[in-house]
């Protein structure tokens, strides 16, 4: 049932060792994901039980396992792993991943968003 309803994790902050140069992974970094996650269920009958949904704060605990996995060198391989990693782990239809890195002098930050759902 595509009910359009939605979970959001707003800027949740995540460590990892990410960055082009080799110096750059060297140091543990902060970064941020916003995660948009449509249960495949919707929010229609879950009789108040947080066993009949998807556990945001299950999800929180596992993304930041996710991120420390691996040293990256793009935040788009992040997001694009945290994609496939929720489609697969949890009930979702989809997914929007989006991952912030502070890096730019001139900016508040830069990100990169990748939507998917379920083939």
């Amino acid at each position: 049932m595509n009910t359009g309803d939605e979970i959001e994790i707003r800027r949740l902050a995540v460590k990892t060792h990410i960055g082009v140069p080799d110096e750059e992974r060297a140091t543990q970094q902060t970064l941020w994901l916003t995660i948009r996650m449509q249960p495949s269920q919707g929010f229609f009958g879950l009789r108040d039980d947080v066993r009949n949904t998807v556990d945001y704060y299950d999800v929180s605990k596992k993304l930041m396992v996710v991120a420390m996995e691996k040293p990256r060198q793009l935040i788009e391989t992040l997001a694009t792993e945290i994609a496939e990693f929720l489609l697969t782990e949890y009930p979702l239809l989809s997914v929007d991943v989006e991952v912030e890195k502070r890096i730019l002098t001139n900016a508040d930050s830069v990100s990169v968003r990748v939507q998917r759902g379920r083939k």
